[in-house]
């Protein structure tokens, strides 16, 4: 049995519903393949974040995957209008950023307006089923603050016992080295700015 056989056997994904949000008609065709690999029966599509947001007041996705550059509105000015959005259909529908993006200004961006998992380009079968068995078996909480509404940025419950929660240093496993902010991240790196 195939990696992709025995990660298809762990969680049945088939009945979800996903919208893939991506300009580029051959990067939509990919993912459409790999959502058909694993028995997914229903998506929608759409060119732009504008066509996306329209699309969702007939359609209730369980999943957005979404791309970063398109015009005329991109994927982080997607994800707030639906995040904050005083008409938006779902506040906290789950979405995966799916880019050629990977420098750290960049996942920082995407995770600080609400963005729920981030999957850097080329990407794979197995790639992106981690990416929603990550949604389905660990979800994480919303929270609303003055400055943010989304998912709380961090994967795993941080234990406090001091009287300023930010003040100090970053909390182990909250570290990255990265040598140059423009620099690309690998995804293990990128992964960990989530945890």
């Amino acid at each position: 049995m195939g990696a992709i056989e025995i990660a298809m056997s762990a969680l049945d994904i088939s009945q979800l519903k996903f919208l893939i949000v991506e300009d580029n008609p051959f990067m939509r065709a990919i993912l459409n393949q790999l959502l058909r690999n694993y028995h997914v029966r229903t998506t929608k599509e759409a060119n732009d974040g504008a066509s996306a947001f329209m699309e969702m007041r007939t359609f209730k996705p369980d999943i957005i995957l979404l791309d970063w550059e398109m015009q005329p509105l991109d994927g982080l000015d997607f994800v707030k209008l639906v995040r904050t959005g005083d008409d938006s259909p779902d506040r906290f529908v789950p979405i995966i950023m799916v880019t050629g993006h990977s420098e750290a200004h960049r996942i920082t961006d995407a995770r600080d307006s609400g963005v729920n998992e981030f999957l850097v380009k080329p990407l794979s079968a197995n790639s992106l089923f981690s990416r929603i068995t990550e949604l389905i078996e660990k979800p994480r909480s919303f929270v609303e603050t003055k400055s943010y509404f989304g998912p709380d940025r961090r994967r795993r419950s941080v234990s406090y016992d001091g009287t300023e929660r930010r003040g100090g240093a970053a909390p182990t496993g909250m570290d990255i080295e990265v040598a140059d902010a423009d620099q690309g991240m690998s995804q293990t790196q990128l992964d960990s700015m989530f945890d």
